[in-house]
């Protein structure tokens, strides 16, 4: 088998359940950035070890869940599986509780924080700045499915990786700390 197709050499792609888009669609905007974001928690499964890694690990198998979902038309969204291709509410309360209990662990910071205290907080940090243009691209697709909790589930990991990255610095570099330095 070859790993190219030749299918979107015309500027459109396939859909999961069937059905092309031009590659510039919303769809595919969202599912880019989600791609991307996908990779960059990679980056820091890469680059970290036990619970981090294995937390990493975790949300990259969701958005492979959630790329399902926004690669599906919305004719086509009865075709989706609750948590194989279709985001759920259990996967946002998930993100949540990750959050509340890694909240506990570290002092958060109250101001805004600079990137960059540690190697492993600034690949989050660049992974939550992906997910929140993912969380803006997701705006149009809800729009087009509004029973579906992409949105939500973006929101939710963008604090979560936010959250991850403040507690892998141990200390963050706060904004008034940095103009005092």
């Amino acid at each position: 088998m070859k790993i190219y197709t030749k299918t979107g050499d015309k500027g459109t792609t396939g859909l999961l359940y069937g059905g092309r888009v031009p590659k510039n669609s919303p769809q595919v905007e969202l599912n880019g950035a989600v791609d991307e974001a996908q990779a960059h928690l990679g980056l820091v499964r890469a680059h970290a070890t036990g619970e981090l890694a294995s937390i990493c690990r975790d949300l990259e198998l969701d958005l492979w869940i959630l790329m399902a979902e926004v690669a599906t038309q919305a004719s086509k969204r009865d075709h989706l599986k609750p948590g194989t291709t279709l985001v759920t509410r259990e996967m946002v309360a998930h993100l949540e509780g990750l959050i509340d209990e890694i909240s506990l662990r570290f002092q958060a910071p109250k101001e805004f924080v600079v990137p960059g205290e540690g190697v492993t907080a600034a690949f989050l940090d660049v992974a939550r700045t992906v997910v929140r243009r993912a969380e803006r691209h997701s705006v149009a697709f809800v729009e087009e499915a509004p029973d579906s909790l992409v949105q939500m589930y973006l929101n939710r990991l963008s604090d979560l990786v936010w959250t991850l990255a403040r507690w892998s610095e141990g200390v963050s570099l706060t904004a008034r700390g940095a103009q005092n330095a």
